[in-house]
C-alpha cells in the first residue's frame, strides 16, 4: 500500500489544533510530527495550512440496500459519504427484508464487504417476536440493536410492553431508538384528515408527529433504560423538551444513555416547509425554530453526545408526492461536514467541537476500536477541509443514486478536498478514487 504523507496541515483533534505533519502508511497513522521528511512516503500532499479532520462517523444512514436499491444502495451512498468526509457510517436494519435475523445481518455485511468504499456496520433489527435473535448478536462485530418505538417500515414496529421489557432488560449491547408514540400520530392523524382529508398541508407534518408524541416515546425509553441499567442511545432528537432527558454531569465513558442530533433538525425549522415542502419531510419532523435552538444548545453543553445524517435517500417522484403519499427522508451524507463548517463560519460551533461531536464521540459512545483520533497506531480516517473555497450544491455534483437533495442550490462557505479511508486515498476534488473497501468496524467488548 501506497505510504502518504501530508505536510503543513492544522490537525483538529482532541480539543487542539496544531500544525502538524502526518505519515500514512499500511493503513494506519503511522507518525505525527512536527516535521517529517519527505523521504519517508512515496506521495506527499501540501495541505497549505488547510484543516486535517478524523474522518466523520455517521452513527445513522439508510442505505436501502437490499430491497429498495431504486432509492439508493451500498455501492452509490458510501461514494456520498466520503466526499462529504465520512469514513465510517452505521446502518439501519429497516431494508427489505428487515434485518431481523442474524443470517439477514450477515447478508448485509457481504454486501458492505464487496461494495462499500467507507467503513461500515450494520444493526441487528428488533421487532415484538425476534427476541432470540436479537441475543444472538454479537457486539463485538455489530454496532448495536435498532429499536423503533414509532412507526416504520415493515414488521418493526415494537409497541408491545412486555417485548420492549425484554429487550432492555436482556441485551447486553447498545440499543439505538427512533422514538415517536404511534398512538399519538394517530389520533393526530386522524383529527387533520377530518379538516382537511386527504390534503393536509405539509406544514402540519411537525403537529402530527408532535413534540408530545416524541417526549412520551424517549421518555419511555429513558424510563426503561433507568430500569434495567441498559445502554441506550436516543436517535434523532426533535424538540427541545427532549433535551431535558440527557445529563452533562458525567464524562460520555460513563453515560449509559445518550442521544444523538441530526443535521436536519440543526438546520432547518417548520418556517421552512413552505419553500422545501416534502423535500425536509423527515421523521421525526422538523419542528420550530426555538426547538432547534434548545438542541444545538444541548449539543454544545453535552446533553446531546453526537451528530449524525440519517441519510435516508428517496426518489424525486416519491417525494413530490402529497403528503401523506410522499414518505419521510432525505440524502445529506455527502453534506453534513459541509453544513456544520458553515455553523463554525457563522460562530455558532467550534471546529474542535466539530471534531468531538462528528468523530471522537461517536467512537467513545460505540466502543469503537481504534477509529474517530488522527492518533498514532489508529486507522488512517481523515477528511482534509478547505475553509476557504466555497462549494455550491448543484444537482450535477449530487453523489446519492437518488440525484436530489435539500441542500440544492446553496453554497456552503468551505469545501472537502480529499478523504482517506484506512490510509487510502478515495476522494480527491470532486472526485471519486476507486481504491478498494472500507473495512467493518470492531467493537470493544
Amino acid at each position: 500500500m501506497k505510504t502518504t504523507l501530508i505536510v503543513n496541515a492544522n490537525i483538529v483533534n482532541e480539543g487542539r489544533i496544531k500544525p502538524l505533519d502526518v505519515l500514512m502508511k499500511n493503513g494506519r497513522f503511522e507518525k505525527i510530527a512536527s516535521s517529517i521528511s519527505a523521504d519517508e512516503a512515496d506521495e506527499v500532499i501540501d495541505a497549505n495550512g488547510k484543516y486535517l479532520f478524523p474522518g466523520l462517523i455517521d452513527d445513522q444512514v439508510h442505505f436501502r440496500e437490499p430491497g429498495l436499491t431504486h432509492k439508493a444502495n451500498i455501492f452509490t451512498e458510501s461514494r456520498a459519504a466520503v466526499a462529504g468526509g465520512i469514513t465510517s457510517f452505521m446502518e439501519m436494519p429497516n431494508t427489505v427484508p428487515n434485518a431481523l435475523t442474524q443470517e439477514l445481518l450477515e447478508d448485509k455485511y457481504k454486501i458492505g464487504a464487496k461494495d462499500s468504499i467507507a467503513n461500515y456496520s450494520f444493526f441487528m433489527g428488533a421487532s415484538n417476536d425476534n427476541i432470540e435473535e436479537v441475543l444472538k448478536t454479537d457486539p463485538r462485530k455489530v454496532c448495536g440493536v435498532k429499536v423503533f418505538m414509532g412507526s416504520s417500515t415493515g414488521n418493526m414496529l415494537v409497541d408491545n410492553e412486555q417485548t420492549l421489557n425484554n429487550i432492555f432488560s436482556q441485551v447486553p449491547m447498545l440499543i439505538a431508538t427512533h422514538c415517536e408514540d404511534e398512538a399519538t400520530i394517530r389520533a393526530n392523524t386522524e383529527k387533520f384528515k377530518k379538516e382537511y382529508g386527504e390534503d393536509v398541508p405539509i406544514e402540519m407534518h411537525p403537529i402530527i408527529r408532535s413534540e408530545e408524541a416524541c417526549y412520551l416515546s424517549s421518555s419511555l425509553a429513558v424510563k426503561l433504560a433507568k430500569e434495567h441499567g441498559s445502554r441506550l442511545h436516543v436517535l434523532h432528537i426533535s424538540t427541545g423538551k427532549e433535551t431535558e432527558l440527557f445529563d452533562n454531569s458525567i464524562p460520555l465513558e460513563q453515560k449509559k444513555i445518550t442521544s444523538e442530533a441530526c443535521i436536519h433538525h440543526l438546520w432547518f425549522s417548520d418556517a421552512d416547509y413552505k419553500e422545501k415542502g416534502t423535500f425536509i419531510k423527515w421523521n421525526p419532523a422538523v419542528k420550530t425554530a426555538q426547538d432547534r435552538e434548545t438542541i444545538f444548545q444541548a449539543l454544545l453543553d453535552d446533553k446531546i453526545d453526537v451528530i449524525a445524517t440519517d441519510h435516508a435517500p428517496h426518489t424525486l417522484e416519491e417525494k413530490q408526492n402529497k403528503y401523506f403519499s410522499a414518505p419521510s427522508g432525505g440524502p445529506l451524507a455527502q453534506h453534513s461536514l459541509l453544513s456544520l463548517l458553515d455553523f463554525y463560519k457563522q460562530g455558532k460551533i467550534s471546529l474542535e467541537k466539530i471534531a468531538q461531536k462528528a468523530s471522537h464521540n461517536v467512537a467513545i459512545l460505540f466502543r469503537i476500536e481504534e477509529r474517530g483520533y488522527i492518533r498514532e497506531g489508529y486507522h488512517a480516517d481523515c477528511v482534509l477541509v478547505d475553509l476557504e473555497k466555497e462549494y455550491s450544491v448543484t444537482k450535477e455534483n449530487i453523489l446519492a443514486k437518488c440525484g436530489w437533495s435539500p441542500f440544492e442550490g446553496h453554497t456552503f462557505q468551505s469545501s472537502i478536498e480529499t478523504t482517506f479511508v484506512n490510509g487510502k486515498k478515495v476522494y480527491d476534488n470532486g472526485k471519486i478514487i476507486e481504491a478498494g473497501t472500507g473495512d467493518r468496524m470492531l467493537f470493544k467488548v
